[in-house]
This record gives structure tokens, sequence and C-alpha cells, in this order.
């Protein structure tokens, strides 16, 4: 699905784009695709990091003795990271899919949405992990406080403070359209 050119936020957004950098729509989408590859080539990594870690614990002497729930977290642990995998690499899938056929909009839309959705699972993933983690080596409380942390910090880090700092941006932006009276431009 392409963006809604009547979308109000996206028009100032390309006006903005246009004052701004002398940007056209096909530059800025150009642009916000390299850079959502930046991160995406970053965050794969990781996750194939994690992902690999997790995938041999099953053949190590101690994994035997994980009492069940530890056993359960691993396993949504596990299913956590390879869905972060999968949705983390589906832009690439989605580019070849749609390469040359002119809708870099919807590529970058969805790959915005798909990386999101991956960043999640991501997050919940390292939790997940640390919960394993701790409780195998320092008991099933352990785990669970240990991982109750890992997800406010994920939480925080990735979700409360962003979205605060994109709220303040646009309250400041609304603030900046009105006129001395109050009244909007």
């Amino acid at each position: 699905m392409s963006p809604d050119p009547a979308d109000p936020r996206r028009t100032s957004d390309d006006e903005w784009n246009r004052e701004q950098r002398a940007e056209t729509t096909t530059e800025r989408l150009d642009r916000n695709w390299a850079a959502l590859l930046q991160e995406l080539r970053v965050v794969q990594t990781g996750v194939q990091i994690l992902t690999g870690f997790l995938l041999t614990l099953p053949f190590q002497n101690r994994f035997e003795d994980l009492d069940e729930p530890l056993r359960v977290t691993y396993l949504v642990t596990v299913s956590f990271a390879m869905a972060a995998a999968v949705l983390l690499a589906a832009p690439v899938a989605l580019h070849r899919a749609l390469f040359r056929q002119h809708r870099l909009d919807v590529i970058v839309t969805s790959a915005h949405r798909l990386a999101y959705i991956g960043l999640i699972l991501l997050g919940l993933a390292l939790a997940g992990a640390v919960v394993v983690v701790f409780g195998a080596t320092a008991g099933m409380i352990a785990g669970f406080v240990a991982g109750a942390c890992m997800l406010v910090a994920f939480l925080g880090c990735w979700l409360v403070f962003p979205f605060t700092l994109r709220l303040r941006a646009e309250a400041s932006d609304t603030d900046a359209d009105r006129e001395p009276d109050g009244s909007h431009r």
C-alpha cells in the first residue's frame, strides 16, 4: 500500500524536503531506502549472532538440566529470534520482488513496517535470552528479574524514548504553526 498523497503530514514532509534539502520525492525515497538498509545491516548482525547462539544451546550438556518453564522460555525466545531474522531480512526480498517496478514508495513504507516489527521481536528475544541464561546459571527468580530488567530497558530505549521524542517534535511543530494570538496559520 503506498502512502496516501492526500495525507497532510506526507504533504508537509514532501514540502519540507523540497524546501530544506532541494530534494524530489524520488530522491527522498532513495535516501530513506539507503538509510533503512544501513540500519538493517547493523541490526541483522546482532539478530544473526543471537539466533546462532540460541540454536546451539540444546546441544550443550547442561541444556537437559533446564526445567520446563526455562525450556518453554527458550522455545519462545528462539521463535522470536527467528521471526525477527525473517522480518529484518524481508525488505531485501521485497526489493527483489518489486525491482524495476517503480514502486519505491511501497518498498520503503513496507520495509519500514517490517523492520519495526522485527525490532520489537528482537527486543523480546533479547529479554528471553537473558531469562534463559540467568535462569540456567542463577535460578528462575534471577532469570525472570534479569529478563524483566532487559524488557524494561528494551521498552524504554527502543519504544518509549523514541516516541517521546517524536511526540515532542510534533508538539513543537504544532506550536510553531500557531500565530501569537493562538490561532493556526
